[in-house]
C-alpha cells in the first residue's frame, strides 16, 4: 500500500451532553480510532446508524474539533496548521454531502455554487471559471448549459451529480463521501457509484465512503473500517472482510444483506435490543450487550483491535479464535 496521504491516530470526540443547560452525560461519539487512506485508496465505513461513521468523516476533515488524538494530512499534523495553511489544507479536501438538496442554495444557479470554490481559494479568473464549471459539469455526466438552472429543475441523481462537480472544483486529493446515494432512488444509486468509481480511477482520489450499504462498499473500496457505537470492530481488505468475517457484529451486518443469489445467502442472525446510548455505553466490548457469543470476560477490558489470520485484517474481539 501506499504512503498515507491522510492518518488518523487515537481520534476521539465527546460532545456535550443535550437537555437544559446541557447538564445531560456527555455522548462519546467515536472513540480511540486510527484510520489511514493512501492515495488513489478508497476506504468504506460501515455501520449502523450512530456508529460515528459522519462524525469521524468530518474530523479527518477537520470540520469537527477533536477531543483527543491527531491527524496528518500528507505527513503534517492538520491541528497544529495556522490559518494560511488551513486555507491551503481546504484546497485539497473537499465532501459530498448526504442530502443533495440540503447541501445547495436553492436561490443560487447551479453553475455559481460550483465556482464558489475557486473564487474563494483565487483560482483561475472569471472566463477560466464558467470553462471550469463546463467541463466539470460534462464530466460527472450533465449538460454544461445545465450551470444556468436552479437546483429545484433537477432531480435527485442530478443534484449529486452536481454536489460532486463542486466537491472537485478545487481539484482536491482527498474526498469523504457521507453516504452520498441512500437519498436517492435505487435506480439512480448505481449510477452514482459508477461515477464516484470513475472519478476516483481516472483522477487519482484518495476517499472515504461513509456507507450502510455493504454491497456497494464491497464494489467501490479497498479496505473497509466496521464501526460500532463510535468503535471500530474489524478492518481489513475488502474482499478479505466480505468473504470472511470473524467479528459477531460484521457477520450480523452481512447477514442482512440481500442476495438474489439463493446459494449465497446466509442465515439471518437477528442482534437483540437496540444498541446502547453513547451517553452510556457498556463497560468492556461495546457490542457484548448483543452479542450472542459474549462471556462475562468481554465485560472486563476494551478488547484491543488486533491482528488476525494472516495479519491483513485486524478485529477487536477476544474470542476471536473460538468463534471464527
Amino acid at each position: 500500500m501506499n504512503a498515507p496521504l491522510i492518518e488518523a491516530v487515537g481520534l476521539s470526540k465527546t460532545f456535550p451532553g443535550k437537555g437544559l443547560f446541557r447538564k445531560g452525560k456527555p455522548v462519546q461519539a467515536v472513540k480511540h480510532i486510527d484510520a489511514t487512506v493512501a492515495r488513489g485508496e478508497a476506504v468504506g465505513v460501515v455501520g449502523e446508524s450512530g456508529s460515528g461513521k459522519s462524525t469521524l468523516g468530518r474530523m479527518m476533515l477537520g470540520l469537527i474539533p477533536l477531543t483527543e488524538g491527531s491527524v496528518r494530512f500528507d505527513g503534517a499534523p492538520m491541528e497544529k496548521a495556522s490559518a494560511t495553511e488551513w486555507r491551503r489544507l481546504r484546497r485539497r479536501m473537499q465532501i459530498v454531502f448526504q442530502d443533495p438538496y440540503g447541501s445547495l442554495d436553492p436561490r443560487r444557479r447551479v453553475g455559481d455554487q460550483i465556482a464558489d470554490g475557486m473564487k474563494i481559494h483565487g483560482l483561475f479568473n472569471a472566463a477560466q471559471r464558467e470553462q471550469r464549471v463546463a467541463e466539470l459539469l460534462n464530466k460527472v455526466g450533465l449538460d454544461p448549459t445545465h450551470a444556468q438552472r436552479f437546483p429545484h429543475e433537477f432531480s435527485g441523481g442530478q443534484r449529486q451529480r452536481i454536489g460532486i462537480a463542486r466537491a472537485l472544483s478545487t481539484g482536491p486529493e482527498f474526498l469523504v463521501a457521507d453516504e452520498p446515494v441512500s437519498a436517492l432512488d435505487v435506480s439512480i444509486q448505481a449510477q452514482v457509484i459508477q461515477l464516484l468509481g470513475e472519478l476516483r480511477r481516472d483522477l487519482g482520489l484518495a476517499m472515504l465512503f461513509i456507507s450502510h450499504d455493504l454491497p456497494v462498499v464491497a464494489n467501490l473500496c479497498d479496505r473497509v473500517i466496521v464501526m460500532y457505537l463510535g468503535r471500530v470492530m474489524e478492518e481489513g481488505p475488502a474482499k478479505h472482510i466480505f468473504a470472511h468475517p470473524v467479528h459477531p457484529y460484521t457477520r450480523a451486518l452481512l447477514s442482512a444483506t440481500p442476495m438474489l443469489d439463493p446459494e449465497k445467502r446466509s442465515k439471518r442472525i437477528l442482534l437483540q435490543g437496540d444498541p446502547p446510548s453513547p451517553s452510556n455505553p457498556p463497560s468492556g466490548c461495546v457490542f457484548r450487550t448483543r452479542c450472542a457469543h459474549a462471556r462475562d470476560a468481554c465485560a472486563q477490558a476494551i478488547p484491543e483491535l488486533r491482528p488476525f489470520g494472516d495479519g491483513t485484517a485486524r478485529v477487536a474481539c477476544i474470542r476471536a479464535e473460538e468463534i471464527s
